[in-house]
């Protein structure tokens, strides 16, 4: 009997696949036949402008760095040369513009993103993630980024609870004052971590004196620095940023109280803050971000930091770095350029990280060997006094 037309069809449907396995089984001993495209992107979501862009400008860098050498020695997946190509996105440090960049990042079709700076920012752009199963790799230290139930949300630092304990523990038990402060910039960073300070100080049995709130752009302090006189403060604990600080400062010096400590978050630990020095008795601060200097192999990235971007790091660009190898191995792990396996990946993975050692998430995100630092001002410096993952 004569084949029918579909009959033919089918047959040589049949024919094309059964060639192709064929030229598939053939290619794997050479390169694989791997469903990889030969380009993945990877998302980058800081503040590049504004206050805060020289810290979202540093976590950018430590991804380029990282992409660039891995390029450079020829980084494949399932036996295929893949290049990683970095797409940056301006957040702005403010949430409804990370939302925008967070569904411009998934339009590009990343694989993963390193964002965001700032936890609000993060706490809103998860969700738009989440749709895709994009894993997000942030810097942010508040609990409700890990707490959202979403499956791709991944901490590279400490969280704000470990964050809280350091700073109230380290406020009334090494400032050991009578008087506190507790101020806070109302974001939800800022005021989150204040609270948790707050209340370990009132644990610690010391007297919190003056707790106030301000927007993250305030910096007319004169009647602040009036109150602190007022009310004895001896220690101010703060979540205000660095230039916010530094206005306080000025404020406190205008009305002639100057026997102060001043014990901040990690946005006060900045080289800007360092112009405020000797004008209060001390300034601390507190940061799940430690230095890359603090790391055995610290000083050979900052060496290759500062060869390609002729300048120092500004804040966490050596977690950026970090993140950007373990993703890479995750993605090899996974043999794919699907967020979803990748993000598997991620959870199983105890990633071989260049500076800081090692990364490990739990099953909520949150990084296992997370520690914060407690540095002090001196002599135009930040050095560090103690640190510890149990506080």
């Amino acid at each position: 009997m004569a084949m029918t037309r579909q009959g033919r069809a089918r047959g040589s449907r049949r024919a094309a696949l059964a060639g192709l396995a064929g030229a598939c089984a053939v290619a794997f001993g050479l390169a694989g036949c791997s469903r990889v495209p030969d380009t993945l992107k990877i998302g980058v979501a800081q503040p590049l402008s504004g206050p805060l862009s020289a810290l979202g400008q540093d976590m950018l860098n430590g991804v380029r760095l990282a992409v660039d050498e891995l390029n450079q020695s020829g980084f494949s997946v399932d036996g295929k040369r893949v290049t990683l190509e970095v797409v940056a996105q301006d957040d702005r440090a403010d949430a409804a513009t990370g939302k925008t960049v967070a569904q411009q990042l998934v339009d590009a079709g990343v694989v993963a993103v390193v964002g965001h700076l700032n936890s609000g920012v993060s706490i809103d752009a998860a969700p738009i993630y989440g749709t895709k199963g994009i894993p997000q790799l942030a810097i942010s230290t508040n609990p409700r980024f890990t707490e959202l139930g979403l499956p791709g949300t991944f901490r590279l630092v400490a969280n704000d609870t470990l964050q809280a304990r350091a700073m109230g523990s380290f406020a009334a038990t090494q400032l050991s004052a009578t008087h506190y402060a507790v101020l806070d910039d109302g974001t939800p960073y800022g005021k989150g971590l204040a609270d948790g300070a707050a209340r370990q100080i009132a644990a610690e049995k010391r007297t919190v004196a003056v707790r106030e709130s301000f927007d993250d752009k305030t910096t007319d302090f004169k009647a602040l620095a009036a109150k602190l006189r007022d009310a004895r403060v001896e220690v101010i604990v703060t979540t205000l940023n660095d230039f916010q600080v530094v206005a306080l400062i000025d404020a406190l010096v205008q009305v002639d109280y100057r026997r102060v400590s001043i014990l901040g978050g990690d946005t006060i630990k900045t080289t800007d803050m360092l112009k405020a020095d000797k004008k209060v008795d001390g300034i601390y601060a507190t940061s799940p971000v430690l230095e890359a200097r603090e790391f055995v192999t610290g000083r050979q990235f900052l060496d290759r930091y500062n060869t390609a971007f002729k300048k120092a790091p500004a804040y966490g660009g050596h977690y950026s770095y970090d993140a950007t190898y373990v993703l890479s191995a995750a993605i090899q792990q996974a043999k794919s350029g699907d967020p979803k396996e990748i993000t598997k990946a991620l959870h199983a993975i105890n990633g071989y990280a260049p500076v800081t050692g090692t990364m490990k998430w739990d099953d909520k995100g949150e990084q296992r060997y997370g520690a914060v630092g407690v540095y002090g001002m001196r002599g135009g410096n930040w050095e560090l006094r103690m640190r510890s993952d149990r506080w």
